[in-house]
């Protein structure tokens, strides 16, 4: 058996929205804690600190006065963030990675919910502490039982749910024939057999309005309402070079909403 993450995309009520930014804070909040806490005692004392010991200091930070607000969450999310921190610290005293680095607010939020915080039953996804099942838009079966779930939301505000489930990888018949491909940038690639496929270039059919939308940008005073206001022709927002918006329609090759 195999495990492979299937994602979809789904689209939460007010209600579901609202505890999931509440997780996502408090798993970014606990993330940050607890790599503060390991990074003053590798650089200060010298002592590299464990899962154990993490997962003993979030106890101890959830008991605080002021951090109540973990309590209205999931725990299983929160511990999950301390197991991924812990294989980054692992990958960097390896030397595969660079040292862990902060979560910020404006970048792609997750959190990791195993089994016992979720419940999976005719097609229908329940997380913990919320009542309704999550509106996910089905673009292909799911082959099993998830056994974990990640919810995730970009930067552009689109929530997505990644199924983690095992699965038989099917075996396909041995055939005599080969093909090769050799990717290119006039065509999206060449067969060895001379078929030419061409390159659809879909961020180029944009780069014209974003252009023009960021000159305009640059010439409106940073704070201002005409700063964040629409286009002149209503139906295109104002661009910034790294706005979320341009980063969406430059995945998705298709206008802004």
């Amino acid at each position: 058996m195999t495990k492979r993450a299937y994602k979809y995309r789904f689209y939460p009520t007010p209600e579901q929205a609202d505890r999931l930014a509440r997780t996502f804070g408090c798993v970014r909040f606990v993330y940050n804690a607890v790599l503060r806490w390991r990074t003053d005692a590798f650089f200060k004392e010298q002592q590299k600190v464990g899962y154990t010991q993490a997962s003993a200091r979030l106890t101890a930070i959830k008991k605080l006065p002021e951090t109540t607000f973990l309590n209205e969450v999931s725990s299983v999310p929160l511990q999950q963030c301390l197991r991924h921190q812990q294989a980054a610290f692992k990958n960097f005293f390896e030397g595969r990675a660079k040292y862990p680095a902060f979560k910020k607010k404006r970048h792609r939020q997750s959190a990791e919910f195993t089994s016992s915080a979720f419940r999976y039953r005719d097609g229908k996804l329940f997380l913990a502490k919320c009542d309704e099942p999550l509106a996910i838009r089905w673009s292909r079966p799911l082959p099993g039982e998830p056994s974990t779930v990640t919810i995730s939301r970009d930067s552009a505000g689109r929530y997505f749910v990644s199924c983690l489930c095992e699965f038989e990888p099917e075996t396909l018949p041995v055939v005599p024939k080969t093909l090769g491909i050799d990717l290119g940038l006039k065509d999206l690639f060449v067969t060895s057999e001379g078929e030419r496929i061409g390159n659809p270039r879909h961020s180029a059919k944009y780069a014209s309005r974003l252009a023009l939308a960021q000159r305009r940008l640059s010439k409106k005073q940073l704070g201002s309402a005409r700063r964040t206001a629409p286009g002149l022709d209503g139906k295109w927002p104002i661009f910034t070079p790294k706005s979320p918006i341009a980063e969406r329609t430059a995945c998705t090759s298709c206008p802004a909403d």
